[in-house]
This record gives C-alpha cells, sequence and structure tokens, in this order.
C-alpha cells in the first residue's frame, strides 16, 4: 500500500441483528464530504420515520473530519461504538447510519454498546472494501507488432490494462501507483525506437 493509500466502502450496504427484540438496522456508504454524510443521515432517517433513534458515525478525509452522534441513546453508548467499528476496520470516507426500533426491553449500557458495535461490525462485513491509491493511467499507441511486448512489460512492471482500441493501431490504457510508472515509460522507449506514443496522466485517486 502506498503512502496515499486509503480503504473506503464503495457503495452501499446494510445489515440487521435483533437484541432483545428490538431491531437495529446499520446502514453504511461511501461519502467525501460533510454534505453527502448529512444527506445519507437525512436520507436514511425520512425512510425509518417510525424508529426511535438514528444513531451515526462518519470518518472523512475531508479536512479529518470525524462526527457521531447517539441521538437520544445514553451518550457514549451508540456512536461512539459506531464510530470504533469504523476505525477498526481502518475506514475513511465513510458513514455507518443504525436505525433502532425499540423492541420494549431495555438493554442497559453494555447491552446497548455491544448491539451498536455487533450491527455496524455486520454492515461493515457485507460491505464492499476497497483500497483507494494515487494513480496515474499510462496511455500508448503502437503498431500491432509491438502489441505483445507491451503487454508484457506492463505486466512486469506492475501496471493493469484499463481499456484496449483496436484500430489503425492499438491504443492501450494502463493505470498503475503513481511514482511507479518510470520504467515503464522507459521500457516503452527502449521498445519502441520511436514507434509508440506516450502520454501519462496527472496522478488521480482511485481503485487499483
Amino acid at each position: 500500500m502506498t503512502e496515499q493509500a486509503y480503504i473506503t466502502v464503495e457503495g452501499r450496504a446494510s445489515a440487521e441483528i435483533v437484541e432483545k427484540k428490538s431491531r437495529f438496522i446499520s446502514s453504511i456508504a461511501h461519502v467525501e464530504t460533510e454534505e453527502e454524510a448529512l444527506a445519507f443521515i437525512d436520507e436514511v432517517r425520512a425512510a425509518n420515520r417510525m424508529a426511535r433513534h438514528n444513531v451515526y458515525a462518519y470518518v472523512l478525509r475531508e479536512s479529518g473530519r470525524v462526527r457521531y452522534s447517539d441521538d437520544g441513546e445514553p451518550q457514549k453508548t451508540a456512536g461512539l461504538p459506531t464510530l470504533d467499528a469504523i476505525r477498526h476496520a481502518g475506514l475513511t470516507d465513510a458513514i455507518i447510519v443504525t436505525t433502532r426500533y425499540f423492541g420494549g426491553i431495555l438493554l442497559g449500557t453494555g447491552g446497548l454498546v455491544r448491539a451498536y458495535t455487533a450491527s455496524a461490525q455486520a454492515a461493515i462485513q457485507k460491505a464492499a472494501i476497497v483500497t483507494v491509491s494515487r494513480c496515474v493511467d499510462v496511455q500508448v499507441t503502437l503498431p500491432y507488432s509491438l502489441y505483445d511486448q507491451a503487454l508484457r512489460l506492463a505486466e512486469s512492471c506492475g501496471a493493469k490494462v484499463r481499456r484496449s482500441d483496436f484500430a489503425e493501431e492499438v491504443a492501450l490504457v494502463f493505470r498503475m501507483l503513481d511514482k511507479t510508472q518510470g520504467p515503464l515509460e522507459e521500457g516503452f522507449s527502449e521498445l519502441s525506437r520511436g514507434q509508440i506514443r506516450v502520454q501519462t496522466t496527472e496522478p488521480f485517486d482511485a481503485v487499483f
């Protein structure tokens, strides 16, 4: 994993547990800004208007922002355990909202901590966990006679084929970790004797 890499969730997922007749439904999503996080909280609340609590926690790369709320549950029994579950999984740019439908039986502070923790962990297990790294795309255009050699060179340099277009010549796009592209660029230069046109993008964040 590169220095800039981070772990997050892709898309959304949800999971439900039942503890002493109370339903705990945890919804997890990828968010990148506080506005997106707050919109997701509002969305979950709107879909669960009859629920007594909609507890949440989120961790953002943006300014290192971290927030949580117990939403009426006893202090530190709900939001903080949810946040701890996110942190324990090493996630960022992620939010979990746990909706509780009260089942009529009090769980006590310890029971609440365990239930909110278990529900959040269940949602994380359901989610698609991905590593986002600082990447570049190396775009090349070459004659068909160099196609196989180009693929072998790219594989040896740790690059992955993202796109292939076959016309009069072959246009390929390879993705690789930023700052690892030097050997590939040099290899294409040596391989081509001017027959391969190479263009490398500015670095960007992507799943790799």
